[in-house]
């Protein structure tokens, strides 16, 4: 999927989205990640939190712990 098609696929997203609360959050996530330097959100958790990240990535590598697009979507 290239960029304008990523782009055009979250602007359908988005406006399917009627909940404000999970709009701010995405807005909020968006807009920080916009302005960061890079790996400067890394820096801001604690080591709790970065042991935590890494264990997710790890138990993302094993399929059984996924949940597909179309059950997230459903949910949200």
């Amino acid at each position: 999927m290239g960029t304008i098609e990523l782009k055009s696929d979250l602007h359908k997203i988005l406006d399917r989205i009627e909940n404000e609360q999970l709009l701010r959050t995405i807005y909020d996530f968006l807009k920080q990640r916009e302005t960061a330097k890079e790996g400067q959100i890394w820096k801001t958790l604690t080591e709790e939190q970065k042991k935590e990240v890494y264990l997710s990535y790890e138990e993302s590598q094993d399929d059984k712990n996924l949940i597909d697009w179309e059950t997230v979507k459903k949910k949200y």
